[in-house]
């Protein structure tokens, strides 16, 4: 019998907090980033983040242990794809908007659902949720070349900025499979976190020196971007998010997650001016509710028997 409880207006408060913040992250990486590139940026982040997750776990008295029981290797595997989402999410930011990387680095959950469909025999998709495939590769589709306006040098470098963006997203929906399907899933959610933030530490580090992006100005500016990360993304809310997931039904949580990319498409607009073109809102409109129909099938299948009793609908 499943423990975990329905959503409460508890739930529903802080998870629209977190995705507030999750949507702020890339405004904050792209405020910041005359002052530091956003991979060092997001690699001085994770280091401090891994520190506040040991200090937090040394606490609670709960022991650490990266290399136990050959756990390591998905841990490794699991933190070269965090590592690879974010080194091509901060790319991105270079080339294209905050509201434009959000909505495609937020298309994971259909990445994830495609890998666990092959993978995991319980995970197998039904029709419905094979529509919400399409259609969010067909907003995909209509956003990444709805870009009407645009000159070809400013074009080229957009359309080169969302497909990174849309690679981090892949990064991201394969790094849930290799948790889902390996014995991190087996692991407390804060060892787990601790591989991805010390993978991305170490390999964003040598990837912005490769790149010759360590040049730096401490600003207030960068200051305030690089604490508000650390402490309030990837240390407070990552571990928020894992107690709602430990404690209420993940689906419905996973189906109120598609209020990210709103909010960063929305923050984008208002704090960086971002231009929502109109091929781009109706390809992120697709791309929402096609992650809605993935995500929360199950949810959708218990509200279709509630109206019709006698439905064949299976969840």
């Amino acid at each position: 019998m499943d423990a975990r409880k329905p959503l409460d207006m508890f739930a529903v408060s802080l998870t629209a907090v977190l995705c507030l913040c999750f949507g702020l992250q890339q405004i904050v990486l792209k405020v910041a980033a005359p002052d530091m590139a956003p991979i060092l940026q997001i690699s001085l982040r994770s280091g401090l983040s891994a520190l506040l997750v040991w200090l937090y776990m040394v606490c609670r008295g709960e022991k650490l242990n990266l290399l136990a029981n050959g756990i390591w290797k998905p841990g490794l595997l699991a933190g070269v794809l965090f590592s690879l989402e974010y080194l091509m999410a901060g790319e991105a930011l270079r080339y294209t908007s905050a509201s434009r990387t959000t909505v495609f680095l937020y298309t994971s959950p259909i990445f994830a659902a495609l890998g666990l469909h092959v993978l995991e025999k319980t995970e197998r998709m039904a029709p419905l949720q094979w529509v919400g495939i399409l259609l969010a590769f067909s907003g995909i589709a209509l956003a990444f070349f709805g870009q009407g306006g645009s000159a070809d040098a400013a074009h080229g470098h957009q359309m080169l900025g969302d497909f990174l963006a849309l690679m981090a997203g892949a990064s991201w929906g394969m790094t849930t499979v290799v948790i889902r399907v390996s014995r991190l899933a087996y692991v407390s959610a804060k060892q787990t976190l601790m591989y991805q933030l010390v993978a991305a530490f170490v390999l964003l580090l040598v990837s912005a020196v490769c790149l010759q992006q360590t040049a730096f100005t401490l600003t207030p500016r960068l200051v305030g971007s690089v604490v508000f990360q650390a402490t309030l993304i990837s240390f407070a809310a990552f571990l928020a998010w894992f107690w709602l997931l430990r404690h209420y039904q993940a689906s419905r949580i996973g189906v109120l997650a598609f209020m990210t990319p709103l909010f960063g498409v929305v923050l984008g607009y208002w704090l960086l001016h971002d231009p929502l073109e109109p091929g781009f809102l109706q390809g992120a409109a697709c791309v929402l509710l096609g992650i809605v129909l993935v995500s929360g099938y199950a949810w959708i299948g218990q509200g279709l028997r509630r109206l019709w009793p006698f439905s064949r609908f299976q969840a």
